[in-house]
């Protein structure tokens, strides 16, 4: 029996783990891959606190699990199937084990959005990839397209300029969502070019990506590009295909909780990317977490 489990180990998992172990809960992390989630895998953040050259996402992400770890924590590296949040014992049963805890902190992040066009499931992992640090070095001297205009697409675009010949950012807009100072560097990059009001309708190859069928939005008109990769940041989905059942979610199936992160079940909260909240950040999901973790020991100390 654990006093908490924490479903997930990107920042905020951690964070509350760091929290929940050091205030002496007995405290398990079930995560099914690499600690760190989605921040694991960015090259360089920029904007976390304290670090005013930046620090690589895999670095930071290390640190945090090392101190969970100094902190006792247990980490479970299995896949969570199905939660049986109903009563004062809280059951989270994985592909393995059914574990039980006296508390439950959601903690599961989200997952880059598919564009659901043509020949993307199918180039998966052929030419098709949504995560630029971990593939871009394959794509040496080649000619890639990036789906996107939030951060991500022109931070991670400009980061392929690193090994690619040409990068092409197909937005949708003229305007971007990403903030001024990435739209700057992009468009100062020399191996970089826009195609703005415009969308990919289809991806096309034979054994991999070989070109994209681009569509501007605003004149009607198709073109065919040719193209080795195609990087695609379209958003994100929760991860939460385990955690709808009893739990209130949104449209769009992020968890909703109350100021103080709390979920409508008794002793389930939810923190970071997964639930409802304006700003997916790894500065936000660290206050989430250490939230999280200081209101589920309020909880505990209520129920004794």
């Amino acid at each position: 029996m654990f006093d908490l489990l924490i479903i997930g180990a990107g920042p905020a998992g951690l964070t509350a783990g760091i929290y929940a172990a050091r205030g002496g809960l007995k405290t398990g992390i079930l995560e099914l891959g690499m600690p760190g989630g989605q921040a694991a895998s960015t090259e360089k953040i920029e904007n976390y606190p304290g670090f005013p050259e930046g620090i690589g996402g895999y670095e930071l992400m290390n640190a945090f699990h090392q101190q969970a770890l100094a902190f006792k924590a247990d980490f479970i590296f299995e896949e969570v199937q199905k939660l049986d949040l109903e009563g004062p014992v809280k059951r989270v049963i994985t592909d393995v084990q059914s574990h039980e805890a006296k508390a439950v902190i959601i903690a599961a992040g989200s997952k880059p959005r598919s564009l659901g066009v043509p020949g993307e499931d199918v180039f998966r992992g052929r030419g098709v990839s949504y995560c630029a640090t971990c593939d871009g070095a394959f794509f040496r001297d080649k000619r890639v397209v990036v789906v996107g205009g939030g951060d991500a697409a022109l931070e991670e675009g400009a980061y392929l300029t690193k090994f690619a010949a040409e990068v092409v950012i197909v937005h949708r807009r003229q305007g971007f969502r990403a903030a001024q100072i990435a739209v700057d560097r992009a468009r100062e990059n020399k191996k970089i070019r826009f195609l703005l009001d415009s969308v990919v309708e289809e991806i096309k190859g034979g054994d991999k990506v070989e070109g994209v069928r681009i569509k501007n939005v605003v004149s009607g008109e198709r073109q065919d590009l040719p193209a080795d990769g195609v990087f695609i940041y379209a958003g994100t989905e929760p991860n939460a295909q385990f955690a709808h059942d009893g739990l209130t979610a949104d449209g769009r199936g992020y968890i909703v909780t109350d100021a103080l992160l709390r979920t409508n079940i008794p002793g389930v909260f939810a923190a970071g990317d997964i639930r409802t909240t304006p700003l997916r950040q790894v500065a936000t999901a660290v206050g989430d977490g250490a939230l999280a973790a200081v209101q589920v020991e309020k909880y505990l100390t209520e129920q004794e």
